[in-house]
Protein backbone atom coordinates (compact mmCIF):
# COMPACT_ATOMS: atom_id res chain seq x y z
CA UNK A 1 0.00 0.00 0.00
CA UNK A 2 1.04 3.55 -0.97
CA UNK A 3 2.74 6.61 1.67
CA UNK A 4 -0.97 8.55 0.47
CA UNK A 5 -3.51 5.11 0.55
CA UNK A 6 -2.17 4.65 4.01
CA UNK A 7 -3.31 9.01 4.53
CA UNK A 8 -6.47 8.72 3.04
CA UNK A 9 -7.24 5.77 5.00
CA UNK A 10 -6.27 7.61 7.84
CA UNK A 11 -7.88 11.14 7.41
CA UNK A 12 -11.36 9.16 6.38
CA UNK A 13 -11.05 6.85 9.10
CA UNK A 14 -11.47 10.06 11.67
CA UNK A 15 -13.71 11.01 9.70
CA UNK A 16 -16.41 8.46 9.74
CA UNK A 17 -15.51 7.91 13.15
CA UNK A 18 -16.52 11.37 14.12
CA UNK A 19 -19.92 10.77 12.14
CA UNK A 20 -20.67 7.90 13.66
CA UNK A 21 -20.04 9.64 17.01
CA UNK A 22 -22.82 12.24 15.53
CA UNK A 23 -25.16 9.36 14.42
CA UNK A 24 -24.38 8.40 18.55
CA UNK A 25 -25.32 11.97 19.82
CA UNK A 26 -28.32 12.37 17.70
CA UNK A 27 -30.27 9.55 19.75
CA UNK A 28 -29.72 11.57 22.97
CA UNK A 29 -26.90 9.99 24.59
CA UNK A 30 -24.31 12.16 25.64
CA UNK A 31 -21.11 9.74 26.57
CA UNK A 32 -18.80 10.55 27.09
CA UNK A 33 -20.48 13.64 28.91
CA UNK A 34 -23.08 14.20 31.64
CA UNK A 35 -25.57 16.09 29.80
CA UNK A 36 -25.94 18.31 26.56
CA UNK A 37 -23.93 21.29 27.90
CA UNK A 38 -21.22 19.60 29.26
CA UNK A 39 -20.71 17.88 26.04
CA UNK A 40 -21.17 20.85 23.98
CA UNK A 41 -18.56 22.32 25.98
CA UNK A 42 -16.21 20.03 26.03
CA UNK A 43 -16.31 19.87 22.15
CA UNK A 44 -16.91 23.03 21.10
CA UNK A 45 -16.70 25.32 23.87
CA UNK A 46 -20.25 26.67 23.34
CA UNK A 47 -23.52 25.59 24.02
CA UNK A 48 -25.23 24.36 21.06
CA UNK A 49 -27.93 21.68 20.83
CA UNK A 50 -26.89 18.15 19.80
CA UNK A 51 -30.63 17.90 17.92
CA UNK A 52 -30.55 16.03 14.51
CA UNK A 53 -31.71 19.44 12.82
CA UNK A 54 -28.08 20.59 13.64
CA UNK A 55 -25.99 16.92 13.67
CA UNK A 56 -27.38 15.62 10.23
CA UNK A 57 -25.72 17.85 8.20
CA UNK A 58 -22.76 17.27 9.76
CA UNK A 59 -22.83 13.37 9.61
CA UNK A 60 -23.50 14.03 5.96
CA UNK A 61 -20.71 16.64 5.33
CA UNK A 62 -18.36 14.11 7.81
CA UNK A 63 -18.96 11.07 5.47
CA UNK A 64 -18.97 13.14 2.26
CA UNK A 65 -15.16 14.26 3.29
CA UNK A 66 -14.21 10.80 3.90
CA UNK A 67 -15.00 9.87 1.10
CA UNK A 68 -13.69 12.75 -1.16
CA UNK A 69 -10.31 11.95 0.11
CA UNK A 70 -10.12 8.24 -0.63
CA UNK A 71 -11.81 9.21 -4.10
CA UNK A 72 -8.82 11.22 -4.51
CA UNK A 73 -6.72 8.57 -3.49
CA UNK A 74 -7.93 6.21 -5.95
CA UNK A 75 -9.11 4.08 -3.21
CA UNK A 76 -12.94 3.73 -3.69
CA UNK A 77 -14.87 5.58 -7.10
CA UNK A 78 -12.19 5.26 -9.60
CA UNK A 79 -13.54 7.27 -13.06
CA UNK A 80 -14.63 10.04 -11.21
CA UNK A 81 -13.18 13.23 -13.05
CA UNK A 82 -9.68 14.20 -11.51
CA UNK A 83 -10.72 18.05 -10.30
CA UNK A 84 -13.62 16.68 -8.48
CA UNK A 85 -11.76 14.64 -5.51
CA UNK A 86 -9.10 16.62 -5.63
CA UNK A 87 -11.32 19.98 -5.44
CA UNK A 88 -13.02 17.98 -2.48
CA UNK A 89 -9.48 16.69 -0.80
CA UNK A 90 -8.57 20.59 -0.55
CA UNK A 91 -11.59 21.63 1.16
CA UNK A 92 -11.09 19.23 3.75
CA UNK A 93 -7.25 20.16 3.72
CA UNK A 94 -8.69 23.67 4.34
CA UNK A 95 -11.44 23.30 6.84
CA UNK A 96 -8.99 21.30 8.88
CA UNK A 97 -6.66 24.07 8.68
CA UNK A 98 -8.99 26.22 9.86
CA UNK A 99 -9.78 23.78 12.93
CA UNK A 100 -5.54 23.70 13.20
CA UNK A 101 -5.60 27.31 13.29
CA UNK A 102 -8.15 27.84 15.81
CA UNK A 103 -6.78 25.78 18.12
CA UNK A 104 -3.62 26.86 17.94
CA UNK A 105 -5.09 30.26 19.27
CA UNK A 106 -6.82 28.28 21.97
CA UNK A 107 -4.03 26.76 22.64
CA UNK A 108 -2.38 29.68 23.57
CA UNK A 109 -5.58 30.78 25.99
CA UNK A 110 -7.06 32.94 23.53
CA UNK A 111 -11.28 32.33 23.92
CA UNK A 112 -10.60 28.96 26.21
CA UNK A 113 -10.77 29.03 29.70
CA UNK A 114 -7.22 27.17 30.60
CA UNK A 115 -9.10 25.11 33.15
CA UNK A 116 -11.85 23.89 30.85
CA UNK A 117 -12.63 20.57 29.33
CA UNK A 118 -12.30 21.87 25.79
CA UNK A 119 -8.59 23.52 27.09
CA UNK A 120 -7.08 20.22 27.58
CA UNK A 121 -9.31 18.26 24.80
CA UNK A 122 -7.98 20.50 22.27
CA UNK A 123 -4.27 20.90 23.77
CA UNK A 124 -3.88 17.22 23.52
CA UNK A 125 -5.81 15.40 20.96
CA UNK A 126 -8.24 17.87 18.76
CA UNK A 127 -5.45 20.39 17.79
CA UNK A 128 -2.84 17.89 17.26
CA UNK A 129 -5.25 15.51 15.92
CA UNK A 130 -6.20 18.44 13.16
CA UNK A 131 -2.36 19.01 12.27
CA UNK A 132 -2.16 15.54 11.34
CA UNK A 133 -5.23 15.45 9.24
CA UNK A 134 -3.66 18.77 7.61
CA UNK A 135 -0.21 17.13 6.53
CA UNK A 136 -1.94 14.02 5.43
CA UNK A 137 -4.90 15.43 3.42
CA UNK A 138 -1.72 17.79 1.44
CA UNK A 139 -0.28 14.12 0.99
CA UNK A 140 -3.15 12.68 -0.55
CA UNK A 141 -4.08 15.51 -2.83
CA UNK A 142 -0.45 15.90 -4.22
CA UNK A 143 -0.78 12.13 -5.20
Amino acid sequence: MRTYEIAALLVAAVLVLDALLHVYWMTGRTWPARDVSALSQGLLNADVPFTPRVLAPLVLALSGAGATVLAQADVILPGLPGWLPLTGTLVVAAGVGVRALAGVAWALGIGAERDSTFYRLNLVLYTPLCLLMVAATALVAAH
